[in-house]
């Protein structure tokens, strides 16, 4: 996971921290009994650089896990922050089931020795039952103070959250890794957030055979958490610009009737940025790579790349039906759809598409077909499957997985070069303006790749986010 914030302030602080520790000025109290698989593991520590009210420095400091502490009195310049759930609560509701747990694991050794198979079977499934129980107990203790769409610190639990990811994935739900919430960042950002400090330089490192160098916030728990509680997810930042992985369902600027969106959680993270930093949009529906700057100057640089086309953009999106059925039964005559002979007698499906739209007065937002009033709109194609597609009720049907790179960037531009029949005449799954959207689904059409110049170094950068689908 990319760090969310600026490392620099924030290293100085943990490299403090570290000096301190191995000075003997910090000492490190065991609150629990250590893990066998933990004792060689070293200590992370991690610092978060905050501006309280008053625009005062405040510096957030604190370990992973919880059978460790770091032992920080008044007179030191550091505030630390604890763990999301203590210690005895935690055995508390592991306590439940631990006995059980234990007497299985003993009948299974005997079993396993008189190869008793059936009777293994059973109590394994009922010992791994327990143990989801008793893991579920616990990830019912974490709530997190997360940044919501109003200005106050919404607490949400950790199911909700692991739950609302896997809807926006369409996946079945999963409980998260054990340890989730007790890495540095989230223990961090949830004491910011609940005392109602801004986050400006966060940094983690790790102590163990004399390394420290700043590690970034790890994917399997913390990139669980982080994106919920500070509102985005930002696969990239730096002083000039910064790239979030939109998620489907927000807007990326305020609308009329809301102003939450990508721009308005973004100024809460970054409260200096230009009034409008995202240089350009990406659809509500749409999820993907979205572009925001951190200053005027790399904001007007970026707007002249887009107007001049020197940034490329791939889309992957799935249709709802097979699309290289459909196109083998397509006039070759059509003068807005061209594909290349050849490349169909080899069934490699690519081509281009030149189609005009423009805005339906009448049903706004929707766009509609007009060759002589709209603007042209260039899409460049490629098949890259056909698949089975799993619906939110369980049926399945076919799907095709199609990489789009739009020329242009005109509204609903890969909307309509699907849905409308002088394009594919199939829709993107999940449409709810070209197609249709069944309970539970969401639009099948992500941003995944941005190339262009970066707007102060000139270098060429390319950012991609994986598909959720």
């Amino acid at each position: 996971m990319f760090p969310p914030f600026p490392q620099e302030k924030a290293e100085k602080i943990c490299e403090e921290l570290k000096r301190r520790i191995e000075s003997g000025e910090i000492g490190i109290e065991q609150v629990t009994k250590e893990s066998e698989e933990r004792k060689n593991q070293g200590l992370m520590i991690g610092a978060l650089v905050c501006l309280d009210q008053n625009g005062r420095e405040i510096s957030i400091v604190t370990n992973s896990g919880i059978s460790k502490r770091l032992k920080i009195d008044g007179s030191l310049p550091f505030t630390y922050a604890p763990p999301i759930v203590s210690p005895s609560e935690i055995e508390k509701a592991l306590t439940k089931n631990d006995k059980e747990i234990h007497d299985l694991t003993a009948s299974l050794k005997d079993l396993e020795q008189a190869k008793a198979d059936s009777k293994i079977e059973e109590i394994k499934h009922r010992r791994k039952s327990l143990c989801e129980e008793s893991l579920s107990n616990v990830h019912s203790l974490y709530r997190f103070n997360c940044l919501s769409a109003n200005p106050e610190a919404k607490v949400r639990t950790l199911k909700e959250i692991c739950m609302e990811r896997s809807r926006s994935r369409m996946e079945a739900f999963r409980l998260p890794p054990t340890g989730t919430g007790e890495c540095c960042a989230p223990k961090m950002l949830d004491y910011a957030i609940k005392n109602s400090l801004t986050p400006i330089s966060m940094c983690e490192i790790l102590l163990q055979d004399g390394d420290s160098k700043p590690i970034p916030p790890c994917d399997s728990r913390c990139g669980i958490l982080l994106p919920a509680m500070l509102g985005l997810e930002i696969i990239y930042q730096d002083s000039d610009i910064a790239v979030v992985n939109k998620q489907s369902g927000l807007l990326s600027v305020p609308g009329r009737i809301t102003s939450d969106s990508v721009e308005e959680r973004f100024r809460r993270l970054f409260p200096s940025v230009p009034k409008q930093p995202a240089v350009h949009r990406l659809d509500m529906e749409t999820s993907g790579v979205m572009i925001l700057a951190m200053n005027k100057e790399a904001h007007k640089k970026m707007n002249m790349m887009f107007e001049k086309g020197d940034v490329q953009k791939e889309y992957v999106a799935l249709l709802d039906g097979n699309l290289m059925k459909t196109l083998m039964e397509k006039p070759r005559t059509d003068k807005y759809f061209s594909m290349n002979d050849e490349e169909i007698n080899r069934r490699k499906f690519h081509g281009f598409m030149e189609l005009f739209f423009r805005l339906d007065i009448e049903n706004r937002p929707h766009q509609i077909w007009d060759e002589e009033n709209g603007k042209k709109a260039v899409t460049e194609w490629e098949i890259l499957d056909v698949e089975r597609y799993k619906t939110p009720d369980g049926s399945t049907r076919n799907a095709t997985r199609v990489l789009f790179k739009p020329h242009t960037g005109r509204t609903h531009q890969l909307r309509l070069a699907s849905a409308d029949p002088h394009g594919f005449g199939v829709p993107i799954i999940g449409d709810t303006l070209y197609g249709k959207c069944a309970d539970g689904e969401r639009l099948m059409l992500h941003a995944q790749k941005i190339t262009f110049p970066h707007p102060t170094t000139g270098e060429m950068m390319t950012i991609e986010c994986k598909s959720p689908f």
